[in-house]
Formats: C-alpha cells, structure tokens, sequence
C-alpha cells in the first residue's frame, strides 16, 4: 500500500475508522501539529500540511469517539479556533473537542461524496 503525505492510517484496530479533517490557518506560522489524546499528546505524530497563503490541512482517519487536542503551532499550544467546542485542561488553557461518529452515522446521501 502506498503512503499518502495527506493521511493517517490506523492499523489494528477493529473498529470501524472515520475520516476527520483538520484545517487552520495563520499568516507566519512555520511549523502547525496536532496533538491529543488520539496521539498520546504527541505533536510530531500529526503535523499538517503547508497548502501556502498560510493554510494548514491534517486528514486522518479515528475510531469513534470523543477526543481532546490542541494545536501546536511553531511550539506554542493552543485550542482549534474552527473547533465547536472546548474544554478546561489541568494547565489554566482549554482542550478543543472532537466528536468522531461512526462511518455509518457520517454516510452523505447518495448524491454527495466525501471531501477528497
């Protein structure tokens, strides 16, 4: 199987993976990682993706659940500002919140297809 720059892939889990797709955007930043509790909290395991103009973009694959990450931009950790909710942390700051349904709850109707 061939790499893609653009995707994780889970390997042996049973569960049923969904795509999730992280994008940010900061006009200087030169490095943006996630990290969270689908990685241990370990940014290096998730950096995005330059597009330019200051554009980011991460696309993966999760089981379902519910995470909490943050961004690491150039080193400083902060919440997702496109994520829809947060939650405190035990450092003072806030976690964003991430909501993965199952691939069956997330199906498109049959005339719209996922975003590549």
């Amino acid at each position: 199987m061939k790499h893609s720059k653009h995707h994780d892939h889970a390997r042996g889990t049973g569960a049923r993976l969904a795509p999730v797709r992280f994008e940010f955007t900061h006009p200087t930043a030169s490095t943006v990682c996630i990290a969270g509790t689908f990685n241990d909290w370990e940014p290096k395991a998730k950096p995005m993706h330059r597009l330019g103009h200051g554009r980011w973009l991460k696309e993966t694959v999760l089981p379902p659940g519910t995470y909490e990450y943050c961004l690491v931009v150039d080193g400083h950790w902060m919440p997702d500002p496109q994520a829809p909710e947060t939650v405190p942390n035990p450092f003072g700051g806030s976690n964003s919140l991430l909501r993965v349904a199952s691939p069956s709850d997330t199906s498109p109707p049959d005339n719209e297809e996922l975003l590549p």
